[in-house]
């Protein structure tokens, strides 16, 4: 016999399920479908590409947004059919698929639930990351190079096309720096609560005497800005030096000197770019990304919240947001919101979900300064 009873947790979801449509609102969402539609079906759109792309891209999202409201409307009511069907019949092939189908789609409202949470002013943007190796030398070019791997493997776990824009390779391994674009719809909500220093402990394959070692890395997040957006940077605030892309030994990638990097002079802020063939491209794509930065500035300095977005982040001692230990044991800590796990493989493999989850729930439960 047969009793199954997930009365509690349905009813629970169908609870949760209200306040995210609340939240999302459905009818607004039609509306942006529609209008988007009617713009993606101008005989002009592909006239200008990159405008093109944005509103097939935004059509794209939403539609997947409202395809998933109506789809976990329709398996709440399915789940409570298949519920009844398995304790009408005594059927254990339909009490697993029940219970099978409970965890997924608690699953899924949890990961909707913390979309519904990311409301700030640029968490819709796309995102800028920049790793930067810290304290600890070879180890931490070598930690640095290890969370770039693991930020692209997660942008790929999740279909997010991603740019490298600028690696700096360190001498003997690893990176000094890299900046990498996510181009999904929040991107920067979801992503910027990896912000801040990351820690590594482990016996370090380049120490011969086989001793633990603890290195450092600093993550930044900014949004990409729009490029309707303008913050004006006069030319004479920058230093633009060109120079040969190079990847690790010092190889040349590209036959001539196409790499740009850009110095603002006034805040010291340097961004670099050498993904793309020609000079002019690097330069473009270099600007865009100094001007998110800059907007950023502006917007925290106007708000007097410095850290509530980017940060200041020192990639040593003291200021580290997450653990990374292999040795001598296996574990990855978050130390704002104690979320960990005992698969530090898996956490560099691109499974970061859950604590970045944990990390917007965190955040929006802060008390902001």
């Amino acid at each position: 016999m047969i009793e199954l009873d997930f009365s509690e947790q349905i009813a629970a979801m169908r609870a949760t399920f209200g306040d995210i449509r609340s939240v999302i609102d459905i009818d607004r969402l039609r509306t942006d479908i529609a209008d988007l539609n009617e713009q993606a079906g101008a005989p002009d759109l592909w006239d200008d590409s990159a405008h093109a792309q944005k509103v097939t891209s935004e059509l794209s999202h939403r539609q997947s947004e409202l395809a998933r409201i109506v789809s976990i409307e329709s398996r709440l009511d399915d789940l409570e059919v298949l519920v009844e069907l398995a304790n009408a019949e005594g059927d254990q092939e339909s009490a697993d698929e029940a219970t099978a189908e409970l965890a997924s789609l608690q699953k899924v409202l949890g990961e909707l639930e913390v979309h519904t949470l990311l409301n700030g002013e640029f968490d819709i943007r796309p995102a800028v990351i920049t790793i930067r190796s810290g304290a600890g030398g070879v180890d931490a070019a070598d930690f640095a190079e290890m969370l770039l791997r693991m930020y692209l493997r997660w942008a790929e776990q999740h279909d997010y096309p991603v740019q490298v824009l600028d690696v700096g390779y360190a001498d003997e391994a690893g990176i000094k720096s890299a900046t990498i674009q996510v181009d999904a719809p929040y991107a920067f909500g979801t992503l910027s609560v990896e912000a801040g220093t990351h820690r590594l402990v482990r016996m370090s394959p380049f120490n011969s005497a086989g001793k633990r070692q603890t290195s450092f890395a600093a993550v930044e997040v900014v949004p990409l800005i729009e490029q309707t957006e303008s913050i004006e940077v006069p030319e004479n605030d920058i230093r633009v030096d060109v120079f040969r892309s190079s990847g690790p030994g010092g190889q040349s990638v590209n036959t001539t000197d196409s790499a740009v990097r850009i110095t603002h002079l006034p805040t010291g802020t340097v961004v670099s770019c050498q993904n793309e063939k020609s000079q002019i491209q690097n330069r473009a794509a270099a600007m865009r990304v100094l001007q998110s930065r800059l907007l950023l500035l502006q917007r925290e300095q106007e708000a007097a919240t410095k850290k509530e977005l980017a940060g200041v982040i020192t990639a040593s001692w003291g200021d580290q947001m997450r653990s990374y230990v292999l040795a001598p044991y296996q574990m990855v800590k978050d130390l704002r919101t104690n979320y960990e796990v005992n698969n530090p493989s898996q956490v560099f493999d691109g499974d970061l979900d859950g604590f970045i989850a944990a990390g917007i729930r965190w955040r929006k439960q802060a008390p902001q300064d």
